[in-house]
Order: C-alpha cells, then sequence, then structure tokens
C-alpha cells in the first residue's frame, strides 16, 4: 500500500469513532516498532518527523525508509506526516520529497518559539494549504500554543498562557480550509508536561468538548499527549538515570477527548522513555556488550510494545482493512471538486460552495 493522505485516515476514524495515534520517528528502529506494532494490531497510522528528525536523519534516509516499511507492510495505512512545520518553506520541501501530510504551526513566528498574530497564523496557514491540496496532502494548523520545548520548537511555559479559543478556531477553519486542527488545553512537549496528576484546572478537555460542538466535522489533535508512564521512568532511573517525577496525560483523559472529535493523537516522549529504559538495562546488566544489535534490539521492541498499547487504548487497532487508500492524485481530485473547506462543509466550516 502506498504512502496515504492523512485526510482519508482522520474521516475514516471519525465514522468509526476513533482515535489515530501519531508516533514520532529518527532512525529506523523507531519506524520498525511502529510498524511491527500497526501489524500486530492491524492499525493505520501515522508516522511523524520533526524539522529536528528530518535534519537528524537526513530527508532521503528518512523518506526511503518509509517506502520500505510501504512494501514490507502493504496491509498497513500510513501517511508520512511533518511536525511543526515552521514555515511555508519548510513544508513545501517536506511536499515535495513525498510526505502525504504537513503540519503548519503558524501560531509560533517562523522562529518556532515566538507567539504569533492570529492574523499571520491565518496567512501562513492558507498559503500552506493551498500549495498541498494542489497536490493531493493534507494540512494540519494549530490555534493557540503548547508549553514546553522539544526538537527547539515550542514557546515554552506550561502550556496554560495561549489556550485555543473555540470561536477564533472556527473562524481559523472557516478562513483556512485545514484537514485537521491541533489544539492548545494545556499538554506541554516533552516529559515534565505536569508535577502531579493533572485536573481539569491544568488539562482542559472540556476545552475539546466546546470545540467540537462548534466544529463538529473538523478533525481535532491532541499534541504533547504521551502519558509518560511510571513504569517506563523507574525503569531509566533503575539503570542509572535521573529523570524528576513526572506526569503525562492519562489515557483515560485522551481516550475521553475521542469521544468530543479528537482524531490524531501525538506521541514521542513515551517511545523515547521506553528505548532509553531498555538500552540502559543492557548496559547496565551486561556492560561487556558493544554490538549495537544487542541494545537497540529490545529498545525496538520496548518501543513496539508502547506502541501497540497505545493503538488499542486509542481504538485505532482492528481498522487497517476497512478501506482502499486513496492516492494522492485522488485526493487532489477531491480537493479540487470542492470537498473539505471550498464546499460540501466537510470540514465542520460550514460553507457550502461549490
Amino acid at each position: 500500500m502506498p504512502l496515504v493522505p492523512m485526510r482519508q485516515m482522520l474521516d475514516e476514524a471519525a465514522k468509526g469513532g476513533y482515535g489515530v495515534g501519531a508516533f514520532n520517528v529518527n532512525n529506523m528502529e523507531q519506524i520498525q516498532a511502529i510498524m511491527e506494532a500497526a501489524k500486530a494490531t492491524k492499525s493505520p497510522v501515522v508516522i511523524q518527523a520533526s524539522r529536528g528528525a528530518r535534519k537528524y536523519s537526513n530527508d532521503k534516509f528518512l523518506y526511503h525508509l518509509m517506502l520500505a516499511a510501504a512494501e514490507l507492510y502493504p496491509e498497513i495505512p500510513m501517511a508520512l506526516h511533518l511536525d511543526h512545520g515552521n514555515s511555508f518553506e519548510t513544508c513545501k520541501s517536506a511536499i515535495e520529497l513525498g510526505f502525504t501530510s504537513v503540519m503548519i504551526d503558524g501560531s509560533l513566528a517562523d522562529d518556532g518559539k515566538t507567539p504569533s498574530t492570529f492574523e499571520y497564523n491565518v496567512e501562513v496557514t492558507k498559503k500552506v494549504v493551498d500549495f498541498a491540496h494542489e497536490r493531493g496532502v493534507s494540512v494540519e494548523g494549530e490555534i493557540g500554543t503548547l508549553g514546553g520545548i522539544e526538537d527547539g520548537h515550542g514557546a515554552g511555559g506550561t502550556g496554560l498562557e495561549h489556550l485555543t479559543d473555540p470561536e477564533q478556531a472556527v473562524e481559523f477553519v472557516q478562513k483556512t480550509g485545514v484537514d485537521a486542527l491541533a489544539v492548545a488545553i494545556g499538554t506541554s512537549h516533552g516529559a515534565y508536561k505536569f508535577t502531579s496528576k493533572p485536573t481539569e484546572e491544568v488539562l482542559k478537555i472540556s476545552l475539546i468538548a466546546e470545540i467540537h460542538k462548534r466544529l463538529p466535522t473538523t478533525h481535532l489533535v491532541m499534541h504533547g499527549s504521551s502519558s509518560v508512564p511510571k513504569e517506563l521512568q523507574d525503569v531509566v532511573n533503575q539503570f542509572g538515570g535521573k529523570l524528576k517525577p513526572t506526569w503525562g496525560v492519562p489515557v483515560e483523559e485522551i481516550q475521553n477527548g475521542i469521544k468530543h472529535g479528537v482524531r490524531k493523537i501525538n506521541v514521542d516522549t513515551d517511545s523515547r522513555l521506553a528505548i532509553t529504559g531498555a538500552i540502559r538495562k543492557v548496559f547496565a546488566e551486561t556492560p561487556e556488550k558493544f554490538d549495537p544489535r544487542d541494545y537497540l534490539k529490545p529498545a525496538r521492541e520496548a518501543m513496539q510494545k508502547v506502541v501497540a498499547e497505545r493503538m488499542t487504548q486509542f481504538g485505532q487497532a482492528g481498522h487497517a482493512g476497512d478501506y482502499k487508500a486513496m492516492s494522492l492524485e485522488e485526493m487532489r481530485g477531491y480537493y479540487k471538486r470542492g470537498s473539505g473547506c471550498g464546499g460540501g462543509g466537510c470540514c465542520g466550516c460550514g460553507s457550502k460552495k461549490k
């Protein structure tokens, strides 16, 4: 199965009432872990790369690893997504490489750190949408800003400084025609999201419900949604790590979000913790080992276990064979006919233009 547009994947998730995990990658072992988890659970999946990952692995290596995954797992629908594109140029380069979906984070300026204006966000997002849809590529935008910093991207803070305004979200979708909308509800990038189990004062799941009421057919996205399980932290610390106590987003809260229109859930930190814990364990218990395969194999297995668990929890398990994947050319025709924001009201903006 070729790489597929994320829009189709999220449309199908909406029909089925489930969410799709979007897992960040930097190397071959992470892609292998995700694909083995998808195969075991029969799940569609979004594999995403940040600007930092693209720089680390090199675009060509990354893209051809994804082509290999598509060849080896033809039964699994997968989208290749750019996570937190900081500019039109960044998104354009990913699209031209072969990414089937991009995120333009216009909530921040092109430095990836400074909160921008609503007007700037609309302008840059619309420019990306027009370019992407002409090529059948899906686009995710963002309203509000997340806390924390990861891969050099983020506004810092706690995540409560710039929450998504529901009315502004509606206007943003109407003016840009995005396929998916990332919302800021108090989550943060990285491992250190919360200093205690999050309450409704710091994790505004109710805000998702309010936005979903106003945009019932817009695909919502939860960023910074690793659960940072204590057992993964404990393995890292047991074998020489020094992680401070921290809490992530409880799985039950993510599941609550899925009930209110969340269709894409970004997970990165949980994978990193699983990998790091497994590698530390090998080094601590068998310090004579030096073959990278001796520690990368258990690292890959540890990440696969976490990813498979999230796929089951998000509800995507069992849905890989539900539909025939569209090509980018077919998706281009979908956009050209006026589906999405241009007409039919599918994107949730209420537009009926033809």
